[in-house]
């Protein structure tokens, strides 16, 4: 079972507490009504899903119930840092640092 930091609660809980609610830091667009039906498909649906280090949004559903970001590699499958929703990506850095 994996162990999930909540930023909020400041506690690691089990994952069944939490639900994935897609990639962070996705640019939304100004004004959705002037995008194409092409351009509106890939906005909802394409996403990077990037082997390796990926940024992403949860919510502590069964907890306080507050969105946060992760870090997490879709290779190992852990968590390598939570912060915050609204806080900047972390920089590569950062995310050394809380892996050691």
């Amino acid at each position: 079972m994996l162990l999930i930091r909540c930023p909020y609660c400041e506690t690691e809980r089990p994952e069944v507490e939490f639900v994935y609610a897609g990639e962070a830091h996705v640019a939304r667009p100004v004004d959705p009504a002037a995008l194409t039906d092409d351009e509106w498909k890939n906005f909802l649906f394409i996403r990077s899903n990037a082997r390796g280090t990926h940024f992403e949004r949860w919510r502590h559903m069964h907890g306080c119930g507050r969105f946060f970001n992760a870090v997490r590699d879709t290779v190992s499958d852990q968590f390598a840092m939570t912060y915050k929703a609204g806080m900047p990506r972390p920089t590569e850095n950062e995310i050394k640092e809380a892996r050691s």
